[in-house]
C-alpha cells in the first residue's frame, strides 16, 4: 500500500540506527506490516521480520525477455539496462502487483509466477504503484514526454488483473506523474506531477478521481516524488536539479513549512515506529554538486539529522545510474528500516536493514 506514517511527536532527536544485516543483490520493495518484500533479479522474496530471523523465502518469479535473464546476473549490466522489479504494491486480497521493465505484472494470491497484466505504451515503468484498502490499485505514467502529450492515471478494480485509464491530464498540463500516495486519515489520494513551471503540482484527489484539487503548484519546490503521510498533514521532499532541495510539511490548512535542507533531489521516503526517513540521491548540478547519497531521518518532523552517507562509485552515471538509496513503500509496523543502495562504493545493489530507536 502507499507510504504513510504513524509517528510519535514526543521524541526530540532523530532515530538511532543499529545495523542488523546487509544483503547483496537484494532490492527492498515494500512492507506489509512486519513482512518485507524484496527482489533478487526477477525473483520476489519476503522475510517476516518479527520472527527474530532475517531469512528470505521465495514468493514467486517473473519471466522477462531471454536476454534479461543474462543481464540480471551481473550488477553492472543489471544497472545498465534497469533490470528487475522496480515497484510493488500489496493488494488487500493478497495479490502482488509489480512494475517490471515495460509492464505491470501481477502475482495471484497463492500463485508462483507473475503474469503481465498490462504492457506499457509509453515509458519503461511507473515510479510507484499504490493499493488502497477498498481494493483499488493505481499508477501514473512516467515517460519523457517532450511534446507534452496527454498523461494517464491507470487503475484496476480487480486486484491488478486488468487496467483502465481512470484520469487523463490534458495536453501541455504536465510532463508525467511522479507518485500517487494513499492517505488513510483523509481517505484520499495525493498525486505528484512534474517537471517544470506549472507542471509541478501536488494534488489531492478522491479515491474515484472524480474530484482532484490543486494544493501546491507552480515552482520547483512543488516538484516532488517522495512523501510520508501523517495524521496531521503531509511531509514531502523536492526533486529538482535546478534549486536547493528541502523537506517540507504541508498542514491540513494547506500551509507549507520548510523543515530541512537536503543535499540533492529526493525520490524515496518511508516511515517506521521510530520516525520518518528520506533519501537524497546523487544528481549533480550547479546547485547540487555533492557526490554522496544521504539518508536523513526525524522522530518528530521538527529535527532532521543525517543518519547515513554513501559515496558514489566510479562508474558513469549516464549509463550505470545515479547513486541512490531506495526506500520501500508500504505499511511498516516495525522499528526496522530497510534501504537499498545502488551505484555507491562498497554497497552497490545491496540492502541494509537497521533497528531504529528514538533517543
Amino acid at each position: 500500500m502507499a507510504t504513510q506514517a504513524v509517528v510519535s511527536a514526543t521524541f526530540e532527536s532523530a532515530p538511532h540506527l543499529q545495523k542488523l544485516a546487509t544483503f547483496s543483490r537484494i532490492r527492498a520493495l515494500a512492507w506489509d506490516g512486519d513482512v518485507l518484500y524484496a527482489s533478487r533479479g526477477y525473483r520476489l522474496l519476503k522475510t517476516r521480520t518479527t520472527s527474530g530471523l532475517l531469512e528470505w523465502t521465495s514468493v514467486g518469479g517473473y519471466r522477462p525477455e531471454w536476454w534479461r535473464e543474462l543481464t540480471s546476473r551481473s550488477r553492472l549490466t543489471y544497472r545498465l539496462v534497469r533490470d528487475g522489479f522496480h515497484a510493488l504494491a500489496v493488494h488487500p486480497g493478497g495479490n502482488l502487483i509489480a512494475a517490471v521493465p515495460g509492464a505491470i505484472a501481477t502475482l495471484a494470491s497463492g500463485g508462483s509466477e507473475f503474469r503481465v497484466a498490462h504492457s506499457l505504451l509509453r515509458g519503461t515503468r511507473p515510479l510507484h504503484i499504490t493499493a488502497t484498502p477498498d481494493g483499488r490499485v493505481y499508477w501514473g505514467e512516467y515517460f519523457d514526454n517532450p511534446r507534452r502529450d496527454e498523461v494517464h492515471i491507470y487503475t484496476s478494480d480487480d486486484a491488478g488483473t486488468s487496467w483502465n485509464v481512470a484520469h487523463a491530464f490534458p495536453e501541455h498540463s504536465i510532463r508525467h506523474i511522479h507518485n500517487i500516495v494513499y492517505d488513510r486519515w483523509r481517505n484520499c489520494l495525493w498525486i505528484f506531477t512534474g517537471d517544470y513551471g506549472k507542471e509541478c503540482r501536488i494534488l489531492k484527489a478522491s479515491l474515484d478521481l472524480a474530484t482532484i484539487d490543486e494544493v501546491v503548484a507552480g515552482n520547483q519546490q512543488a516538484r516532488a516524488v517522495a512523501a510520508v503521510v501523517a495524521e496531521d498533514g503531509l511531509y514531502f521532499a523536492s526533486d529538482t536539479p535546478l534549486e536547493q532541495n528541502y523537506i517540507y510539511y504541508l498542514d491540513l490548512n494547506g500551509h507549507v513549512k520548510k523543515c530541512s535542507a537536503l543535499p540533492s533531489s529526493s525520490i524515496c521516503a518511508c516511515y517506521n515506529r521510530s520516525g520518518m526517513f528520506f533519501s537524497a540521491m546523487i544528481e549533480p548540478s550547479p546547485v547540487n554538486p555533492g557526490r554522496d547519497v544521504t539518508l536523513v531521518g526525524s522522530s518528530n518532523g521538527e529535527r532532521w539529522d543525517v543518519l547515513e552517507r554513501w559515496r558514489k562509485d566510479s562508474w558513469p552515471m549516464k549509463y550505470f545510474q545515479y547513486g541512490n538509496a531506495f526506500l520501500p513503500d508500504g505499511e511498516n509496523s516495525t522499528d526496522l528500516l530497510a534501504a537499498t543502495t545502488v551505484a555507491v562504493t562498497g554497497a552497490d545493489c545491496a540492502t541494509s536493514i537497521w533497528r531504529t530507536s528514538a533517543t
